[in-house]
């Protein structure tokens, strides 16, 4: 049973072939994690080391597979269990992950040639998308929360200032706060070209009793 250790091929493959595969593997990921790091500002090392090796890895796995149905489905098991945890940007490292995993299973199988052009293809659009604005949430798009008094009608009281300063207004949430002794308000709302902030928070703040107005980026779907 133990005539395989010998055995100087690995899942049809020559020593010398998997060899190959294996630097392939690894040279793919350190590319895709060399983009990744050039792509996207709050990274870590640990994320770019798993990154480049993680090619490798799923390339052995394959390898040692090799059309075994029963371990097939074992490593899927494994894999499920899985959970890649990463830093805030989770859409863009879940990309690179299964990026990653592309690579390994490529050059597991063989087709070395098929993954680094895949590679290229995919560490030039990444690059591309990433650099000019194509794809980039409208920037005048706001999230504007304001807290106002109990006593206080919102309703209407800042209509005056949002026809001035925005193009559209859409009232979100209004919950109570402080044992409901104020409002808070949320509206997601469009500047106007030319609209200055800072004018239309201190307008605001002399409606609302000098209390606390915010006005930021929506939260995009990557952040979650």
């Amino acid at each position: 049973m133990f005539n395989s250790i010998f055995d100087t091929s690995t899942a049809g493959m020559e020593v010398s072939t998997a060899l190959i595969a294996a630097g392939a593997a690894l040279l793919m990921g350190l590319v895709l994690a060399i983009a990744h790091k050039l792509t996207i500002r709050n990274t870590t090392k640990g994320f770019l080391v798993t990154l480049t090796v993680l090619p490798l890895l799923v390339m052995a796995v394959m390898m040692m597979i090799n059309g075994n149905l029963g371990t097939s489905i074992a490593i899927l098991g494994a894999f499920s269990l899985i959970r890649f945890r990463s830093i805030r940007g989770s859409a863009r490292n879940l990309l690179s992950v299964f990026f990653a995993m592309m690579i390994g299973l490529s050059c597991g199988m063989g087709h070395v040639l098929f993954g680094a052009v895949m590679t290229a293809i995919g560490v030039v659009a990444i690059a591309f998308f990433a650099l000019t604005p194509i794809l980039e949430p409208n920037r005048k798009e706001k999230v504007l929360k304001i807290v106002v008094p109990e006593d206080m009608d919102y309703t209407g009281a800042f209509d005056e200032i949002f026809s001035k300063y925005f193009s559209r207004v859409d009232l979100m949430t209004a919950k109570t706060v402080n044992m409901g002794s104020l409002y808070d308000l949320t509206y997601n709302v469009r500047l106007k070209t030319g609209a200055k902030e800072k004018e239309l928070l201190d307008e605001i703040r002399v409606k609302n009793c000098n209390l606390k107005v915010s006005l930021s980026q929506p939260i995009q779907e990557e952040e979650l």
